[in-house]
């Protein structure tokens, strides 16, 4: 008789334990949960979809359990009702000492939260500007540590690792900064709104960071990473990721111009500009 596998991913009921203000742009928003002890994840970019509630919501409205047909379903539900579903990544996961309780960290980009904002805030941006202890959330995350939403994957033989990151995928290059061994070789640049959104990546790897500071008038990404010599490398492996017109640019720059082999470029659109994630969801539908 066959052995039953565990599904890869399930949903999470979540409350916020406390936040922590990292930089004018950055939120750190730390969850708990009566059944996190089953969250399973080898961290990098692990991707999650979270699950907020609209205003006047005490917690985010799904329609099922994970299974089968529960996007469709939650498609489904009235719009003025369902919950908000945005994508973040994982930025660190924490065991309690009895191996039952656990934490999670999610960072949050503040988008247009600021007094007189020239695009007003998303509903994500809204909420974790306010967030507060005990408000609740959900969360479509794994259960099984290696899965598929985590891309950050270099070959065996990559000897430089290649990022670019723009604030949205900050949290995830920071992750996989800290977890390059020392002396492995990486050019990281990392783009950020504001000069007080530098926050230096913990990390052993022989690494040269360039921070690219828009109010700075820094070089577009493209331009930045196009005027840089790169180390020495006979298999070098690039992950970028942001906003999807930059990393499209960006990769066909590595590719073509570099000449890294596209198999070795992993590359995430995480928002496109003057799009929002349920217009972006429709055009892929």
């Amino acid at each position: 008789m066959p052995t039953a596998t565990a599904a890869p991913f399930r949903f999470f009921t979540l409350q916020v334990t406390r936040t922590r203000r990292l930089s004018p742009s950055l939120v750190r928003v730390t969850f708990t949960g009566p059944d996190l002890h089953a969250f399973a994840s080898d961290g990098l970019d692990q991707s999650l979809s979270l699950f907020l509630p609209r205003p006047g919501q005490h917690e985010p409205v799904l329609p099922m359990e994970y299974g089968e047909g529960w996007r469709q379903a939650w498609i489904d539900t009235p719009e003025d009702v369902r919950a908000f579903m945005r994508s973040y990544t994982l930025r660190a996961l924490r065991r309690g000492a009895d191996g039952a309780t656990s934490e999670i960290d999610i960072d949050f980009v503040l988008h247009g939260t600021e007094p007189g904002a020239a695009t007003p805030a998303g509903p994500a941006s809204r909420w974790a500007a306010g967030a507060g202890s005990g408000d609740r959330v959900a969360l479509l995350g794994p259960s099984v540590a290696d899965n598929g939403a985590i891309r950050f994957r270099p070959p065996a033989d990559a000897d430089l690792v290649v990022v670019w990151a723009d604030e949205t995928a900050l949290p995830a290059a920071s992750a996989i900064l800290e977890s390059l061994p020392a002396g492995t070789k990486a050019s990281v640049w990392l783009e950020v709104p504001h000069a007080g959104d530098r926050v230096p990546p913990v990390t052993a790897a022989d690494a040269e960071i360039t921070w690219l500071v828009r109010d700075e008038g820094s070089p577009a990404a493209v331009e930045a990473m196009r005027a840089a010599r790169l180390p020495a490398a006979r298999a070098p492996y690039a992950w970028i990721a942001g906003e999807s017109g930059c990393v499209k640019e960006l990769r066909r720059h590595l590719v073509r111009e570099r000449e890294i082999d596209r198999r070795r470029v992993t590359f995430v659109g995480y928002w496109r500009r003057g799009l929002s994630e349920e217009q972006l969801r429709e055009q892929g539908e």
